[in-house]
């Protein structure tokens, strides 16, 4: 496959995906938030809650809009940029979409409808439990599409038909209760409650200093920073397993996202360091140009056991007989086995060969889990990009730090003391909106990223799943999709300003 046509299908799929998880994140959390006020409002019959909810409820439409339709595009990349991707996945990557657009989305679009335009034609209890329906159906969408995504980076409960050379599920349960889709789900839905949060606490801070709605904004950063302490300590214990999946599953990953090139027992985690641009697998440089670790902490994050051996990249990449660990060069070797073992297959097949056939099966399934491999060309390419996983990995926890600080400071304010008395916190709310979106896009990346070179772990580099054609078209629709996404967000931004200026009084 051309180079430049991979780069580009990779650029273009980016650019889709960060820019539609600009907006999905907001959707997860603010559904539940605007759920939660409505119950207030029918459970006290008072009518601030019920402008109050208005407002918020309001905002998340526009942010729903524009979300579906970055979402939409992105569904279609697959078929048209990754058709190679499409045919291998065989249905296993295509049911949990499919059930996706069927019962969730589904499920969310008819409920929206009644929420957004139902509050005078249906009762208080109809039209709540339709709030708290889109509210689910959001984050019952985002179940499947990280199933979907949680196979790719473990792929489980299927076997390879050398046939139609595709996989194909043998076993649904396996694929949707995966531990690596678990964790990745509540880890993701986690981060959108704490961006949504930041959005509630951020916007009321702007009216505090204002000085206008007080009422409103004091009543609204309750509830946003009771929801987003919360959803940040659960957002920290997700992660937690997410690190351990990765850990079990990803050991590269692991690796880049600590910036681990020697394995070690005992080994601590980097609070934070600059990394040596010099250094590379294949020199002695030091990894840091200076950093502060924490003793024995990524043992315990990573097994559980702060004795526990983590694997460098030097182990991953030459391996690590000791350990039990299988260098790339043996795994390349079975992938090569297990492609060869395909094309006789396939020989066999047309010339009646049982016993070739026979034969050519038995070492395909032996091998095949090392399939991806046999298109490796050198050993080093399976590290993904150190830099940009290490900082990502840093960034987005450094800053989950500081919000499950800001929301339980923001809390003892407003119930101890005046929060008008301390601009400072407010506009540190008010400033860290734009931070929760740096945050989640942050924590994809070194998903997304720290699992390069490969589309489905193990089995599919990102090279060979991609469409073969002409490398001016994916340019020319990267650029529209550039200016059209651009757009949408611009106009995003000020349709939101604009109502949040008029404020839920209407202006006055």
């Amino acid at each position: 496959m051309e180079e430049h046509l991979v780069d580009w299908s990779r650029a273009q799929f980016a650019l889709t995906a960060m820019y539609h998880w600009i907006f999905v994140p907001l959707t997860l959390g603010l559904g539940f938030i605007v759920a939660i006020m409505e119950t207030i409002y029918v459970k006290t019959n008072d009518e601030f809650w019920k402008k109050t909810t208005k407002f918020w409820m309001g905002l998340f439409a526009i942010n729903f809009a524009i979300g579906v339709a970055t979402g939409i595009i992105m569904e279609f990349e697959f078929g048209t940029n990754w058709a190679n991707y499409s045919w291998f996945v065989g249905d296993i990557f295509g049911a949990p979409l499919a059930v996706e657009g069927i019962l969730a989305f589904f499920m969310e679009s008819t409920f929206f409808a009644v929420m957004f335009f139902g509050w005078e034609k249906v009762s208080k209890g109809f039209h709540l439990l339709s709030t708290w329906l889109v509210a689910i159906g959001s984050n019952l969408s985002a179940l499947w599409i990280l199933v979907a995504n949680g196979w790719m980076q473990y792929p489980v409960g299927m076997t390879f038909n050398p046939d139609m050379v595709r996989n194909e599920m043998n076993n649904f349960w396996d694929v949707l209760l995966s531990p690596v889709a678990i964790s990745k789900f509540l880890h993701t839905i986690g981060s959108g409650y704490v961006l949504a949060s930041l959005f509630v606490i951020g916007v009321s801070a702007w009216y505090l200093l204002k000085k206008r709605d007080i009422l409103f904004a004091k009543k609204s950063m309750i509830i946003g920073a009771t929801f987003g302490l919360i959803t940040s300590i659960f957002l920290i214990l997700s992660g937690d397993e997410s690190a351990h999946q990765v850990s079990l599953k990803q050991p590269m990953k692991l690796a880049a996202m600590e910036g681990l090139y020697e394995g070690e027992e005992k080994v601590g985690i980097v609070a934070f360091g600059l990394l040596n641009p010099e250094k590379t697998i294949t020199n002695d440089e030091n990894t840091f140009l200076f950093d502060f670790t924490i003793p024995y902490a990524l043992s315990f994050l990573s097994f559980h056991d702060i004795n526990a051996y983590v694997p460098g990249i030097k182990d991953l990449v030459y391996g690590n007989e000791e350990r039990g660990i299988l260098s790339v060069e043996e795994k390349m070797q079975k992938g090569k086995i297990a492609i060869e073992a395909l094309e006789s297959y396939k020989e066999a097949k047309k010339t009646s060969n049982e016993s070739l056939l026979n034969n050519s099966k038995i070492l395909l399934d032996e091998n095949m889990k090392y399939f991806g491999y046999g298109h490796i060309k050198n050993k080093e390419d399976v590290i993904p990009p150190v830099s940009i996983t290490f900082y990502s990995f840093h960034i987005m926890v450094g800053l989950g730090t500081w919000f499950t600080i800001l929301f339980a400071l923001v809390l003892f304010l407003l119930t101890k003391k005046e929060i008008l008395n301390y601009p400072i916190v407010l506009k540190s709310a008010l400033f860290s909106i734009p931070l929760g979106y740096i945050a989640s896009e942050a924590g994809w990346i070194v998903a997304e990223v720290g699992r390069q070179p490969w589309a489905i772990q193990d089995l599919m580099p990102v090279g060979i799943a991609a469409t073969k054609i002409a490398t001016t078209n994916v340019m020319i629709s990267f650029f529209i999709f550039a200016i059209l996404f651009t757009v949408l967000l611009i106009a995003e931004i000020k349709i939101m300003t604009k109502q949040i200026k008029i404020g839920p009084n209407g202006g006055h």
